[in-house]
């Protein structure tokens, strides 16, 4: 354990979306659907995230399947290289997403505030 002085004590809220008894969006699925949208690839995503390509796929499977529409679609690969885009779709999610953290920490605040006068520094 660090000594007290060089931990930085922070609040670190961690919302989840269920779809029955599976997690439709949370914060890795978050991270990985922003990935997916900035590299254009599913198999890039996973190894920026330290994943395997099948943990990544089935990641995005459970997803595609919690939504109305899909969050994610592939293309095949071959001489043309297959890839992955986000769906309008799983952008809006995403956005929505990140507001639901912003909106948390916020309601958050004062209360955070109180525990962490409590805390060391």
């Amino acid at each position: 354990m660090k000594p007290a002085s060089q931990r930085v004590v922070r609040l670190f809220p961690r919302m989840r979306v269920l779809c029955g008894e599976e997690v439709a969006l949370g914060p890795g699925k978050a991270d990985l659907l922003a990935l997916v949208a900035q590299t254009g690839s599913i198999r890039a995503a996973a190894d920026r995230m330290g994943m395997s390509y099948m943990r990544a796929w089935s990641l995005i499977k459970t997803m595609n399947a919690c939504f109305r529409e899909p969050l994610v679609v592939t293309s095949r690969g071959g001489k043309q290289r297959g890839g992955a885009i986000v769906t309008p779709t799983g952008t809006k999610a995403l956005h929505l997403y990140r507001e639901l953290e912003s909106a948390s920490e916020k309601a958050c605040a004062t209360t955070w505030g109180r525990l962490r006068k409590l805390m060391q520094d």
